[in-house]
């Protein structure tokens, strides 16, 4: 190599390890600076100093100050803690007779408040009962969760001619308002039928006392015995007290004490047999009182007491049964024990015969001649027009017959109950099968009406679900009874029975039955004794006082008709509708109005068909007839 190319590549040596060397010091330079700069950039602390605050979220929050673009976190979630009084307790409340508006004007805004917090009542009646006949309900006991206790002397409201107060009737229709107690159900039905007080959302405390299988129950089921089983409080159940004069001018203090303690014992029943006795009835933010006491008796809310005594117990007991009527010392004046009562819930048990297997709207059409729509009708009169010749089949899908022949009558308006197609399926719920024909105006009453107000009553007859069809029967019951009362209507007394029953004929018939079931048998007294009722009837028809009982007249005896046709009876429907039709056409309109709005009012359907009203057909009925049509009822 020449001395020129050695010198040549040492320069370069040099020069190339001289840019090396100022490169490696530039990047050093640089990365220091950077590393001296990133604190300054960086706001938080640093990560190992944060790591002992996070073991507290509130030392953090404390700590730090809240950056201005977080929004505020929400606040904790409140609960409502109700404390439900003891037994004790309860029982030191002195009870408020009620005989008029006036004392009950006194009272009600305090047991108003209570109701607001825990809308929950104890419930009892007492009524009068001599020999079986039994009065209407004459005392109404009502208590809330603190013990405040009212006694509505209903009786004493009726004799003075008073409308029970309106607060009375608004809290027991009340749907969101638990009635609680033994038997409540069953009074229930006796405040419809002797005062058409309508009271909905019952529970019978012996459901929950049977859900609740950690309670013994050692004695029953009576109010008396869970008391005692339950709450160690012994009731006082003397037949002189349950037996007493309920309708007495002035009720004694045992009887206040008896009445008020049968409704608060009912409600400290009820919190203990839901566990509220030891803590207090908690709610969360935006709960209801009533959906958390109503989750806890869930499928027990309206639903008559019945009994589940099985075995060689409950056929000796079914076998000995007696109604309370013939034997007050069996408990209190109320109905017989709902134990071995065999009513079902609403809508149980209707027989498969009542209950549609077709469609009750078939959706069919009539056109008149030239095409005007006519009314709907189901397929098997819409197929008798085509089998007579006097119909043509216009479509199939819907299916529409043409007549063809004048009809008698058409439509005012193509705006026509009558025009519109109809869904088979619960008016009220909306249920789609196991539904039954409704009459709105029950037909004890339309039967009665005048030939001019029974034309197209389709109107009247809408589909129900078998529970629902239960429920209003129950509603048009306490109508019934209003109507009853507002036009002396009995439904069940004397006047209200189509036949009597003639006693001196019942008396020789069971005599006569005796002799031929059981004369072997017989001590010869007693045969004598019956041969003599027999004899004397024999003698008082065919005038012969010596007259040999045979066989054979005793088996005619035997057979004797004992009913004799009430003169006086006049049927409850035909007695209002007379009273109605005193005002002529449009005092029948009001009673057709009454029902249906009744209806709308009691069981609020969600699924009328289009074009159903309460006015239907009355402006027709006076544009046609005319307010002053002679009335004249079947």
């Amino acid at each position: 190599m020449s001395r020129q190319s050695t010198f040549t590549a040492a320069v370069a040596t040099m020069l190339g390890a001289t840019l090396g060397g100022l490169l490696l010091w530039h990047t050093l330079c640089t990365h220091k600076r950077k590393a001296l700069k990133s604190p300054k950039k960086s706001e938080p602390l640093p990560v190992e100093q944060l790591g002992p605050l996070e073991l507290s979220t509130t030392a953090v929050q404390q700590s730090q100050p809240k950056p201005a673009h977080q929004p505020p976190s929400p606040p904790p979630r409140t609960q409502k803690r109700i404390s439900v009084p003891t037994i004790e307790k309860l029982l030191l409340m002195p009870a408020m007779v009620v005989s008029s508006p006036e004392e009950w004007e006194e009272h009600w805004p305090s047991f108003q408040e209570d109701l607001t917090i825990l809308p929950v009542l104890g419930l009892d009646c007492e009524w009068v009962s001599i020999r079986g006949n039994e009065s209407p309900v004459s005392l109404l006991q009502i208590a809330t969760f603190t013990g405040r206790c009212m006694l509505v002397r209903l009786l004493a409201f009726r004799n003075a001619q008073l409308s029970l107060p309106k607060g009375l009737l608004q809290i027991l229709r009340d749907a969101h308002v638990l009635k609680v107690g033994v038997g409540c159900y069953e009074d229930c039905k006796r405040l419809a039928q002797d005062h058409g007080l309508a009271l909905v959302c019952t529970v019978d405390l012996r459901y929950l006392a049977l859900r609740q299988r950690h309670a013994v129950l050692l004695n029953g089921l009576s109010l008396k015995s869970l008391a005692a089983d339950l709450l160690h409080v012994t009731l006082d159940k003397s037949l002189e007290l349950r037996c007493s004069n309920w309708e007495a001018e002035h009720l004694t203090e045992q009887q206040i004490l008896y009445a008020a303690c049968d409704a608060q014992v009912s409600i400290s029943l009820f919190f203990y047999m839901l566990g509220f006795h030891s803590e207090p009835f908690i709610l969360n933010e935006g709960e209801k009182a009533y959906s958390k006491l109503a989750s806890c008796c869930q499928g027990l809310v309206d639903v008559p007491f019945r009994s589940r005594s099985k075995g060689e117990e409950g056929e000796r007991r079914r076998k000995n049964r007696r109604s309370t009527v013939e034997s007050p010392e069996s408990g209190d004046q109320q109905v017989p024990d709902p134990r071995k009562n065999k009513c079902k819930p609403l809508g149980v048990g209707y027989s498969a015969r009542y209950c549609r297997k077709s469609p009750l709207y078939d959706n069919c059409f009539l056109h008149a001649p030239d095409g005007q729509p006519l009314c709907t009708c189901d397929k098997k009169k819409a197929k008798w027009y085509l089998d007579k010749g006097i119909g043509e089949l216009i479509s199939d899908d819907p299916f529409i017959v043409r007549l063809l022949f004048e009809p008698s009558g058409r439509p005012d308006s193509q705006k026509d109950y009558y025009l519109t197609a109809k869904e088979n399926l619960c008016v009220v719920c909306g249920k789609a099968e196991s539904y039954i024909r409704k009459n709105v105006v029950p037909h004890e009453y339309r039967r009665h009406f005048p030939a001019e107000m029974k034309d197209h009553n389709s109107h009247d007859i809408l589909l129900l679900c078998t529970s629902c069809h239960a429920a209003s029967n129950v509603y048009d019951g306490f109508l019934k009874q209003q109507l009853a009362e507002e036009f002396s209507a009995p439904q069940g007394c004397e006047e209200g029975v189509r036949m009597l029953e003639d006693s001196e004929k019942r008396r020789v018939r069971s005599a006569a039955r005796a002799l031929l079931s059981a004369s072997n048998n017989m001590p010869d007294s007693r045969r004598d004794e019956l041969l003599a009722v027999v004899r004397a009837f024999f003698c008082e028809k065919e005038e012969e006082e010596n007259t040999e009982v045979t066989e054979e007249m005793l088996q005619s005896i035997a057979n004797l008709e004992t009913r004799i046709f009430n003169e006086n009876y006049i049927p409850h429907g035909l007695k209002v509708v007379r009273a109605y039709s005193e005002l002529g056409l449009r005092g029948l309109i009001d009673l057709e109005r009454r029902w249906r709005q009744h209806f709308l009012s009691s069981m609020q359907p969600r699924f009328l068909p289009p074009l159903w009203s309460v006015d239907h057909n009355h402006e027709k009925y006076l544009r046609k007839y005319g307010k002053d049509l002679v009335i004249n009822l079947n």
